[in-house]
């Protein structure tokens, strides 16, 4: 008589309920880094085909991110040239490096260390504010998009809502509040400068974009991407582009934001004091393709010490009205039968619908309302 066998079936691997437990214990990334794994849990591994497209390329070591000196900015002998300068890195790069921008190195250097003592707070004192709620006040959370994305990356990241609606300064966590409040005035006053030159850069009346309230809703994020066990098998964030009007950037020294051009992938090196601007998907849409907003990501984190950015985000406050709908579309005095416009008007609704209904993705705000050739 034969003997019986016994047959053991591996247990089936339950992603969701393997990513509520994650949330739930609101440690974050930097809980499982500071844990001492030695390997990320399956949810975070993204497919070796997917990660083999974001090399960058021998060729790209060649290429850097344009490096625009805003020194002299209201000079009449500078300003035509800086000018000329941001209107080509938005139309060809999407993304350009700021010096001279009178913002004091002190104040970086503040905010970033600020960002990272919050980052480094006790799982209890963080969890105060770990939440997931979209459009407002304060939260702490690791990948907005956990539950809408299929894989997750390697980040966490604390998110203020700086504006339109005011912010009682008591809701910001203690550790980085004077310099979380200071910091959205910094980044508003670049914004609006560059706003400006990227507007007469198209021959729009002065003040023009921020007279359509493009600088006055802000968000604040102070993200942290730690050291990863496995760095090879996952990213700090996905590529994607921005989908508000324009994005400023300040990282410190650990690399990992990489920048599509030309088809390539471009590591961005840090400049020491430097800001980086990039096009949103709002501006492309606004300047009726004259600014392109470009594809990036950030790299897993190989490094021994966190990487951290501090980004704001601007974008629209007060839409115009048509009906009973909030729109907005390609400006009107940028139009002509010899520039039609490229893109449909589309409503606020719609926006806030393509941003929600799934994770990070390019341009695809831009690909729904493309007009057809």
């Amino acid at each position: 008589m034969a003997a019986a066998t016994t047959e053991t079936t591996a247990p089936v691997y339950d992603r969701m309920k393997a990513v509520k437990e994650f949330d739930e214990s609101k440690s974050g990334v930097k809980g499982l880094s500071d844990s001492g794994i030695t390997s990320i849990p399956e949810f975070f591994v993204h497919s070796p085909d997917t990660l083999s497209e974001l090399k960058p390329s021998s060729n790209a070591a060649t290429f850097s991110i344009p490096v625009i000196d805003l020194s002299g900015l209201n000079s009449t002998n500078r300003r035509p040239a800086i000018i000329a300068q941001i209107k080509e890195a938005a139309r060809t790069w999407g993304f350009f490096q700021l010096i001279n921008h009178g913002v004091p190195i002190s104040a970086i250097d503040e905010t970033l260390e600020a960002i990272k003592a919050f980052h480094e707070q006790s799982q209890e004192e963080k969890s105060k504010y770990y939440r997931r709620q979209e459009w407002r006040g304060v939260m702490y959370l690791s990948n907005h998009d956990l539950y809408r994305s299929k894989t997750a990356t390697w980040h966490d990241a604390l998110q203020v809502w700086m504006g339109p609606d005011p912010l009682e300064a008591e809701e910001i966590p203690e550790v980085c509040r004077g310099e979380v409040v200071a910091w959205d005035r910094h980044a508003k006053e670049v914004v609006e400068n560059v706003m400006e030159l990227l507007g007469e850069g198209l021959g729009l009346e002065g003040g023009r974009f921020k007279e359509l309230t493009f600088s006055e809703k802000r968000l604040f994020v102070g993200a942290c991407y730690p050291p990863c066990p496995e760095p090879e098998r996952t990213v700090g964030l996905t590529p994607h582009s921005d989908s508000t009007f324009l994005t400023v950037l300040v990282q410190n020294q650990v690399k990992g934001l990489r920048v599509k051009h030309g088809g390539e992938w471009v590591e961005v090196s840090p400049v020491r004091g430097g800001l980086i601007v990039n096009v949103g998907d709002f501006l492309q849409i606004v300047s009726n393709g004259e600014y392109q907003s470009v594809e990036h990501y950030v790299a897993a984190n190989s490094a021994k010490e966190p990487r951290i950015s501090i980004v704001m985000f601007f974008n629209l406050a007060k839409w115009r009205r048509r009906g009973s709908s909030n729109y907005s579309g390609p400006l009107p005095e940028l139009l002509s039968p010899e520039r039609p416009a490229i893109y449909r008007d589309f409503t606020e609704q719609e926006f806030l619908q393509n941003f929600l209904s799934k994770g990070f993705e390019s341009k695809s705000m831009i690909e729904n309302i493309k007009i057809p050739n």
